[in-house]
């Protein structure tokens, strides 16, 4: 079986998405969960993605749960390695990003690795370097508030290098938009001038295009999830089915937010006009954790029939970073993501079979909590996630990173279900 791109992403979220994206040029690609500690049984594959909890974990960890999936995707008789990383660049002065990349770099032996989070189609472009999401500067975005990775600085090179061992260069429009060899001459003359990471200038689709065209092979590939359809619709295949992959209207479903970014905010305020909803309350979490888990399970049982009930810890970053202050980062979010961990499995159990799951750490862990193993891809709602189906029981999620999707993503994921 010969397996095109071997890819290795740092959260859940992420993975669905590079996965939905180049699934869209008609690739067989298959998910998995965690690099798989036994062997497994794979059906044909063009792509292969192992989905990882590393960016936001100690850089030490990151890279040795890389080195993991690296080596199985190594054996599986994948080509070429692709890491990655959100289309806001998601990290701190301490990695993730820099790090990985350098292990990847010494575990390939390739001297250059490309960097391009571009995804025009959601709002991300690189433009002299600088990272927009939507027209405005990432560290002006919202970004800025996050909880875990705090963007305070837009420019990527700059950004790559704090947290890295190399020095950093950039790729612009203008020598993108001047053809492949005017790109490949760029990329040579970094190289002699001793440089590692090449950040890559993308405005729109096209430039992506253009990119994928003009790689040469022996660059270490690094990014979101347009670079990785662009270059997968290079060799597009005959689109696969994936009526079976999408969900059934039989069973229920629930909705659950852990994000806090500023689209799942407004996603959320949306979606409480039209269903019903809760509000998580972080000091039950921590303090009351048995009572306050099946008060909620009676809760979401004891809803009728309509639109998916919506359990939520989403805030606005004011009152997140007083939550922080009060209760502490790490222990408000892990209390958070352990009750929905724990709600998701119960709930499962009780015939709920659909999860509506917005947030990249609170989808890592109620992924796998829940055991999945690996998913089918199917459909998506919105650039990037697609619905997913477990490889062997009649469960299906979609995984949102926080930023992703319309205002009205809850409810426009539910008119996927069939009959």
């Amino acid at each position: 079986m010969t397996i095109k791109l071997g890819i290795v992403a740092d959260d859940f979220t992420g993975a669905t998405d590079i996965a939905s994206f180049i699934a869209r040029a008609g690739w067989r690609v298959i998910q998995l969960n965690g690099t798989p500690a036994t062997p497994v049984v794979l059906e044909a594959a063009d792509a292969l993605v192992i989905s990882l909890k590393s960016r936001s974990c100690p850089a030490e960890q990151a890279m040795a749960l890389t080195r993991q999936a690296c080596e199985w995707l190594h054996a599986q008789g994948c080509e070429r390695l692709y890491f990655k990383y959100c289309s806001t660049f998601d990290s701190t002065p301490a990695g993730n990003i820099g790090p990985v990349t350098d292990f990847m770099l010494g575990y390939t032996g390739v001297a250059l690795a490309v960097l391009c989070p571009a995804l025009p189609v959601n709002g991300r472009t690189v433009v002299q370097g600088n990272l927009y999401v939507n027209g405005e500067l990432l560290n002006e975005s919202g970004m800025q508030n996050h909880p875990l990775t705090p963007m305070t600085d837009a420019f990527l090179p700059r950004v790559m290098e704090q947290q890295s061992a190399g020095k950093c260069g950039l790729v612009s429009l203008e020598v993108l938009r001047s053809g492949k060899e005017a790109v490949q001459r760029h990329l040579g003359q970094m190289q002699s001038e001793g440089k590692s990471y090449a950040v890559m200038d993308a405005e729109n689709d096209e430039d992506l295009s253009l990119l994928a065209a003009a790689l040469p092979d022996d660059v270490l590939l690094t990014g979101g999830s347009g670079l990785a359809g662009a270059l997968a619709a290079l060799t597009p295949l005959p689109e696969s089915s994936t009526a079976d992959v999408m969900p059934s209207a039989q069973g229920e479903s629930l909705v659950m937010a852990g994000s806090c970014s500023v689209m799942t905010n407004r996603q959320v305020a949306a979606y409480r006009e039209i269903a019903p909803s809760q509000a998580i309350d972080i000091g039950r979490c921590l303090h009351d954790r048995s009572g306050y888990l099946a008060e909620l399970i009676d809760w979401v049982r004891g809803q009728s029939a309509g639109k998916a009930p919506m359990l939520y810890a989403t805030r606005p970053a004011a009152e997140v970073k007083a939550i922080q202050q009060r209760y502490g980062v790490e222990e408000a979010g892990n209390a958070i993501e352990q009750l929905f961990a724990s709600l998701a499995v119960t709930l499962y159990d009780q015939g709920v079979n659909k999860f509506i799951i917005a947030g990249g750490e609170t989808s890592s862990l109620i992924v796998q909590q829940l055991k999945v193993q690996g998913f089918s891809i199917g459909r998506s709602v919105a650039p990037g996630v697609p619905w997913v189906k477990d490889l062997h029981r009649p469960l299906w999620l979609t995984l949102k990173s926080g930023n992703f999707g319309e205002e009205q993503f809850f409810n426009q994921a539910q008119e996927f279900y069939h009959a």
